[in-house]
């Protein structure tokens, strides 16, 4: 029911493992996401039937699949690990969409492979529901990232600080290539498999570039633009590890992941995060850390002048800052109903920020509340926005429809924290029911109903997650 075009699995020996899912004893389906089986041209009768089942769960594979677990490196806090890999995550296989876009199909959570480095391979349910709710919300919102296609329990226990219920995560990508990709073969020297790797993610992802350099260039602006596009939802990755970077642009790897609820640039939520390295406001310098990396193991395949080609590498890594800018104002000029904001706009936009980090107020609801006139109301003493209001109604009066800017740009809901440990904390005792409300809420974040306004309430000071885990 599924037909495979497996083009990573067509790659020579070192890039991958051939690893077969590990079967599992009593899988039920938590949720099947039937408008993205639909886009990609899945049966979702089929998927949400006895043999999708067994597929989902890693139990049997359809003719066609390829399973693999692939290899990478990675710098994991600004250290180097020459060899990581999918140590949970097994790839079945890649399809082809109705639109002719490629696709991969993987399992989170189906069991160790030879990247698994003494763990069980496996995921608990609690980070299977938090991906597929983040996740899904990003893409309802507009966002490059990978999707989730089905969420299974296993019907086993996983054995963490404590033991947890099983689960397995069907995930969607345009692939799951990173930087770590290219830093597993740049550290051994492999320039034969590292040329194999750009050619096939230029063919694959940016067909328009016809170099390393032109490649890297294609990430840059990619990664530009995503990261000023989760500045402006007010997301905080949490661990953006070069392993946890997409060449493609897509947000992946929802770990330890938070959105802030009141705003502050220095905001941690990571429990791994010690020193604050991936704080809100750190996520665009380590992008631009991370793409120097990617840029080093690029710099061999840019001709056989070594001084030359490292210019060039440097030069576009050094062009991040001003592409990633230029997003910023077109993100955050709209959060204040700016179709075009230009440098000008960036003293008043700033301003508001500093506004609402000094009294903590409310990321989404403030932004949200510039539409309906409730914002003030997000501050403990609302002088200074008041003040800032009658500037940014000045600026206003020039554009055409800023109501229709800002409805589009700030959503009325976000997967805040708290209300995903509610959504865990009820799936462990069996009850699903909140999932699923809080799924479909969150599928349309824009849209005023009267039966979601519980989702666009701040947490009170009891709800307040400050800390988010792995869960690996």
């Amino acid at each position: 029911m599924i037909r495979f075009d497996n083009s990573y699995a067509r790659l020579p020996s070192g890039f991958f493992t051939r690893t077969a899912p590990t079967p599992v004893r009593d899988p039920k389906l938590i949720a099947l996401n039937r408008p993205l089986a639909e886009s990609l041209g899945l049966d979702a009768d089929w998927l949400s039937g006895a043999e999708g089942l067994r597929m989902l769960s890693g139990n049997a594979m359809p003719e066609g699949a390829e399973p693999i677990a692939q290899a990478y490196a990675g710098h994991q806090f600004g250290g180097f690990s020459p060899q990581l890999g999918d140590g949970r995550a097994i790839l079945l296989g890649e399809i082809r969409a109705p639109d002719g876009k490629r696709y991969d199909l993987q399992l989170k959570g189906a069991g160790p492979t030879p990247f698994s480095r003494r763990g069980d391979g496996r995921a608990w349910l609690g980070p299977v529901l938090r991906e597929y709710l983040v996740s899904e919300f990003m893409a309802a919102f507009g966002l490059p990232t990978t999707r989730a296609l089905a969420a299974v329990s296993t019907g086993e226990i996983v054995v963490r600080e404590m033991p947890y219920p099983g689960a397995i995560l069907t995930r969607v990508a345009s692939s799951h290539i990173r930087v770590g990709t290219f830093e597993f073969y740049a550290a051994r020297g492999d320039h034969e498999r590292l040329k194999l790797l750009a050619d096939h993610v230029i063919a694959r992802h940016y067909p328009e570039v016809g170099s390393a350099l032109g490649l890297l260039e294609a990430v840059i602006r990619a990664q530009a633009a995503t990261i000023a596009q989760w500045m402006a939802l007010g997301f905080i990755h949490g661990v953006m590890n070069t392993d946890n970077m997409s060449v493609s642009g897509e947000t992946i790897d929802y770990g330890p992941c938070a959105f802030m609820d009141g705003y502050h640039p220095d905001m941690v939520f990571s429990s791994i995060d010690q020193t604050g390295r991936y704080a809100w406001s750190e996520q665009p310098n380590i992008a631009v850390w991370n793409l120097a990396q990617l840029a080093s193991c690029l710099v061999p395949l840019m001709g056989e002048d070594a001084d030359k080609a490292v210019d060039a590498a440097t030069r576009a890594v050094h062009d991040f800052p001003a592409i990633y800018q230029k997003q910023w104002l077109l993100r955050f000029g709209a959060k204040i109903g700016l179709t075009e904001a230009s440098e000008k706009d960036r003293p008043l936009i700033e301003r508001l920020l500093d506004l609402m980090a000094a009294s903590r107020a409310d990321f989404t609801r403030t932004f949200a509340g510039l539409s309906d006139g409730t914002a003030a109301s997000e501050f403990k003493d609302p002088a200074g926005f008041l003040a800032w209001q009658q500037d940014w109604q000045k600026r206003l009066a020039s554009e055409a429809d800023p109501q229709a800017v800002m409805a589009r740009a700030n959503p009325r809901r976000i997967p805040r924290n708290h209300r995903i440990e509610e959504v865990i904390s009820a799936a462990r005792d069996g009850n699903f029911a909140p999932f699923h409300k809080l799924d479909e809420a969150l599928r349309a974040p824009r849209e005023p109903r009267a039966d979601w306004d519980e989702f666009s309430l701040a947490p009170t000071s009891e709800q307040v997650v400050h800390r988010t885990f792995c869960g690996t």
